[in-house]
């Protein structure tokens, strides 16, 4: 039984409160009000994913030589269906979890990675391997989009930007983490690049049970009808925040609008949020270009450019420090400045690190641009994952996340090709430069879009 269900009972005699007065409750604790512990839980799920994203693009050296994979639309299929899969999962599933919640769905999406990265490590040639990645990218698109909306409904708007990048942190130790798993892993054994999509697996699974203590977003609830369900969770977050010191002021309400039967795609594709869908969807589709270029074929092309493989994976391994140093500074800079502005900023590290990169000068200059793009990622994901799921209303959140994200995505296959085919037309500089554009090119649309920071969602999203 989850531990918030506990105190139900106790609040089954209180008088009938409203939908208005539950928000406005939870809007006036200041401070995380649930079990630390909670945002371990979300960061192992957060974990997998990252570690799954860049798994695939540590193991492809090694399995394009066992599968006799040759070219780069071979490799391309291999990849781009894992991204189909991920679009797919986000948009289904994430649509899904506005109509019934949360907290079922988290279970779902990370039981679904968890299988689709053991059936990874099954694949006997092209066709399986890109079944079971579709399969995978079915549950990471779904979990990420609901990570993100979930902390984000859960967090107070004045530690929103922090409480989520706290989580994030965590999470992104596995970005970091996999080049390293990868070269114990790929360079030495010949089914290496299979325990790795098995220690993935393990990873989600514990995830998975770990994620049963987690309660239903009382914001989702509230907005849905369920407002006792929803009482009570505020109710038990009042206490635990009374309890730590935290003096709670006067609630103040603000009218909302329940709408719980309204279709989700008809609240996104509405004004204002459709102008933000659009914005958003750019955003994000020339981000990815550069992500899934870099993440997917970095390792690939630097082996193919004088390296050997495992010190290409190295290089990568060194400079992946960088991921959880960013996502650390960005903990502390959400909440203090614009997220546009940071968004903006993140991207103009992320064009220089690729100028470094595409010197290929040696070793040093090497790892050094590998630490300035994984710095650059660790700044700018999770704020602006933040930054989507707040422009959209509680009863489309995780739609309107999902359609940004997704959509996007079709620049992460645009990336996962374009980089491959420009460094073989041009120069390794040029394909590197290039993605650095598309990062920078991302960052400035991010500027036509609202404020958010440190605002309550209901305010942003009306």
């Amino acid at each position: 039984m989850r531990t918030v269900e506990a105190g139900a009972d106790a609040t089954r005699a209180a008088p009938a409160v409203s939908a208005e007065q539950v928000l406005a409750r939870q809007d006036r604790i200041p401070v995380w009000a649930l079990p630390y512990g909670y945002l371990l839980i979300i960061g192992i799920g957060y974990f997998f994913t990252f570690f799954d994203i860049a798994d695939i693009g540590y193991g492809m050296p090694a399995i394009a030589a066992q599968f006799h994979l040759s070219g780069s639309q071979t490799l391309f299929v291999a990849l781009a269906v894992g991204l189909v899969g991920y679009v797919i999962g986000s948009i289904v599933i994430g649509t899904i979890s506005d109509r019934i919640g949360r907290y079922k769905i988290l279970l779902v999406t990370i039981g679904i990675t968890a299988l689709g990265s053991f059936l990874d490590a099954t694949a006997t040639g092209i066709v399986t391997l890109s079944i079971w990645r579709f399969v995978t990218g079915l549950g990471v698109g779904a979990d990420l989009n609901l990570v993100s909306t979930y902390v984000g409904e859960l967090a107070p708007a004045a530690q929103r930007g922090r409480i989520s990048n706290t989580t994030f942190l965590v999470g992104i130790l596995g970005q970091a983490a996999t080049p390293f798993v990868a070269l114990a892993l790929v360079p030495t054994l010949s089914y290496g690049w299979r325990l790795l999509f098995v220690v993935g697996g393990l990873i989600a699974t514990i995830g998975l049970i770990a994620r049963f203590e987690l309660p239903e977003s009382p914001r989702w609830l509230a907005l849905h009808g369920h407002v006792a369900e929803a009482d009570a969770i505020v109710t038990r977050m009042e206490r635990i925040a009374q309890a730590r010191g935290v003096r709670l002021g006067d609630p103040e309400l603000q009218t909302v609008s329940l709408q719980q039967h309204r279709l989700p795609w008809r609240s996104v594709m509405a004004a204002p949020y459709a102008g933000r869908l659009l914005i958003l969807a750019f955003m994000w589709f020339f981000w990815y270009i550069g992500n899934y270029g870099f993440l997917g074929d970095a390792a690939t092309l630097i082996a193919e450019h004088g390296f050997a493989v495992g010190s290409s994976i190295l290089y990568l391994g060194i400079g992946a420090v960088g991921y959880p140093v960013g996502a650390l500074i960005m903990a502390w800079l959400a909440d203090r400045v614009d997220r546009r502005a940071l968004i903006l900023s993140s991207t103009v590290v992320w064009l220089i690190s690729m100028l470094i990169v595409g010197t290929l000068a040696n070793g040093p200059v090497l790892t050094l641009g590998l630490f300035l793009a994984s710095l650059a990622l660790g700044l700018y994901l999770q704020v602006a994952y933040t930054y989507t799921a707040e422009l959209f209303p509680t009863r489309a959140r995780a739609t309107g996340f999902a359609l940004s994200d997704g959509l996007g995505h079709c620049g992460g296959a645009v990336g996962a090709l374009l980089l491959p085919g420009l460094v073989a037309a041009t120069t390794f500089f040029v394909g590197f430069a290039s993605i650095g554009i598309t990062g920078l090119i991302a960052g400035l649309i991010a500027l036509s879009g609202p404020a958010t920071t440190r605002l309550r969602l209901e305010h942003v999203s009306r």
